[in-house]
């Protein structure tokens, strides 16, 4: 029986353990903390099945000036930060011209369109396993509000563009409309709305750490490891194999795959390996009123308003900073400013805000593949805002490249040496 050793237990590397599994691998994950307890537990809880365009950088003079004197909400930046970011900033920047989006953007929708099928699939075999998930999942989507009417034009013309592309189902709202779906908002706060957006088809979680730590438990469940232990320790065995330090003592595998998130250029670049990384920290908090019934996203000041578990979570757009500065939740302080005006909030659930790491390519695709000079190593990693989403069918194409089965979509866009 083929070994792995999967490193990282969040929604990638689960998704990964998952599919390995099912092809007859014997896979242990491993991780300094319990599944879904790192950046996929800390997101916006949405499987984004509409999501078949990634974030480019904005090109025209006037949204980068917004941007660059702190005029708009989504991004943030400490100035003296910047060094850490510029060449792989420089690099989006490059890879947001039209014509290269709209090639990354045919490989990024091939993965974002098998997505909920890829999640329902895992979900199922929750549910043959003991434990299923219904309760965690809505699939009536979610909205997005504007204020502004340009800005709903040019939101509605894109969503457009995506259903007769990719085939996006959607529903414009008036302000009338919203109110009536969403009661809870208050009256001046739907004043000041233009129209909003309903995406038909995405999913959303309760909860999506506990998501994660279901499927982690089926993977366990089948028969899979699941152990903590320090990433860092990885090493190459004797022949081909890997081994890695665990808790439980010395771990052995045929191959190991590193899905670490925004950690994986950290340890892979003693081997020799460079990814530039665009390192996205975000924000969130819960507070005891909303009264949403699915989430809201406010565009005008670049956060989410999602009903979960623990309560109304708010989560933020991108901060760009120093990958050990201190929190630092600026935008979250806005983000709640706007909501108070939208609807009742309540008081904050945590004593302090929850904050993590986005780790986005500068040519907005994840990594997937086997490492150029190193047999038996397999990268999967850097998934910008949709890990939660793509893990599930990222990690599928991942196994198949594994298992030498033919992969269900072209992996080329996705290769680790790609450029």
């Amino acid at each position: 029986m083929r070994q792995a050793i999967v490193l990282g237990a969040g929604m990638v590397g689960i998704g990964t353990a998952l599919h390995l599994q099912q092809r007859g691998w014997a896979v242990t994950v491993v991780d300094r903390r319990g599944p879904g307890q790192e950046t996929s537990y800390g997101n916006a809880g949405i499987i984004q099945s509409e999501a078949v365009s990634p974030h480019a950088m904005p090109r025209g003079v006037r949204r980068l000036l917004a941007m660059a004197t702190g005029q708009t909400n989504d991004v943030h930046y400490h100035p003296g930060a910047l060094p850490d970011h510029a060449e792989p900033l420089a690099r989006y920047w490059w890879h947001s011209e039209p014509d290269r989006h709209r090639r990354i953007s045919d490989a990024y929708a091939r993965l974002i369109a098998a997505a909920t099928a890829e999640h329902g699939a895992l979900m199922a075999g929750c549910a043959a396993n003991g434990r299923p998930v219904d309760g965690l999942v809505r699939r009536e989507g979610f909205r997005a509000i504007f204020r502004d009417p340009a800005d709903f034009d040019e939101a509605v013309a894109e969503v457009e563009h995506h259903r007769q592309r990719w085939g996006v189902r959607y529903a414009t709202l008036t302000p009338a409309e919203l109110a009536r779906a969403e009661p809870a908002l208050t009256q001046s706060g739907v004043a000041a709305i233009h129209g909003a957006i309903h995406w038909l088809d995405p999913w959303t979680l309760s909860d999506p750490g506990a998501l994660v730590a279901a499927y982690a438990q089926s993977f366990v469940k089948a028969g899979g490891r699941l152990v903590q232990g320090d990433a860092a320790t990885l090493t190459a065995g004797p022949g081909d194999g890997w081994s890695v330090t665990t808790d439980d003592g010395p771990v052995e595998a045929d191959a190991a795959v590193v899905a670490l998130g925004p950690w994986s250029p950290a340890l892979l670049q003693p081997l020799g390996y460079r990814f530039p990384m665009v390192r996205k920290r975000g924000y969130h908090q819960h507070y005891s009123g909303g009264g949403l019934s699915l989430p809201l996203l406010d565009a005008d000041f670049g956060c989410v308003l999602a009903p979960m578990a623990r309560g109304l979570r708010i989560t933020t757009g991108a901060q760009l900073t120093h990958a050990d500065a201190p929190a630092d939740p600026v935008q979250l302080a806005r983000a709640e400013a706007a909501a108070r005006a939208l609807l009742d909030l309540g008081d904050p659930v945590n004593p302090t805000p929850w904050f993590g790491t986005r780790p986005c390519m500068p040519d907005m695709l994840p990594v997937i593949g086997q490492a150029p000079r190193h047999p038996g190593l397999w990268l999967h990693f850097g998934h910008g805002h949709q890990g939660l989403t793509m893990g599930p069918a990222s990690g599928r194409l991942l196994a198949e490249l594994m298992s030498g089965e033919r992969p269900f979509t072209d992996p080329d866009a996705f290769r680790p040496e790609r450029r």
